[in-house]
């Protein structure tokens, strides 16, 4: 079973999908990590981000591991265990290059595929599961929020991760993230016609989690 939680930076996805995946017992792939992990990569070795083949070569020459469990992905660089690192803010600012590459995004949706295959039950969050990933998977959900309140989200985890950011920079990020997600030709950001779209703005992570579950086990 296959269930995908897609939408925009600060809509809930990630820590909603971690949940549904404990309650199901399923895995839970985190695939934001596995671009962040790209990112950090090529940040690091010092390549053009904006250099489609020069990223190719970061992806090919490193060797990428994500460990999947019911509560988060673990993610190994060349061994080194980079799980917290991939969340720097700096990461967060240049993930678009990443996330707008057709030649690493074909790489990590059939690496995204494949881990899928080894498992039971999957439940999977990002910004073009159910529509490109897992065109097919057996439920779809697409959650989003009002600018606001995606601000806010993003604000308390990066302070309680001891980085303090300023809410109107945060806002001007994801304005700026929205807008290339939906820009980029190969997947972008956009509700499948078959996902069941909910607005989390008001609502708190149980009541979020409890329509999910309301709809895979009525269906």
């Amino acid at each position: 079973m296959v269930i995908t939680i897609d939408g925009p930076a600060g809509s809930g996805k990630s820590t909603i999908a971690q949940l549904v995946a404990e309650r199901l017992g399923a895995g839970f792939l985190d695939t934001g990590a596995m671009y962040r992990a790209v990112t950090l990569a090529a940040m690091r070795s010092g390549v053009d981000l904006t250099n489609e083949d020069e990223l190719a070569k970061v992806m090919d020459g490193n060797e990428f591991r994500f460990a999947i469990t019911d509560s988060h992905t673990q993610v190994t660089i060349n061994g080194v265990d980079e799980t917290e690192a991939i969340r720097d803010p700096e990461v967060t600012v240049n993930v678009k290059y990443i996330a707008s590459s057709p030649k690493l995004r074909a790489k990590l949706v059939e690496m995204q595929r494949s881990l899928a295959g080894y498992l039971e039950k999957i439940v999977t969050e990002g910004r073009d599961q159910g529509t490109v990933a897992f065109a097919d998977a057996d439920f779809k959900f697409f959650l989003v929020a009002d600018l606001a309140e995606r601000a806010r989200r993003r604000q308390a985890q990066l302070k309680e991760n001891g980085t303090e950011v300023d809410l109107e920079k945060l806002k001007e990020q994801i304005v700026q993230r929205d807008a290339s997600d939906e820009a980029r030709e190969i997947g972008p950001l956009v509700c499948a016609e078959d996902a069941i779209t909910i607005d989390t703005t008001e609502l708190n992570i149980e009541q979020v989690i409890e329509k999910i579950l309301g709809c895979i086990r009525g269906s």
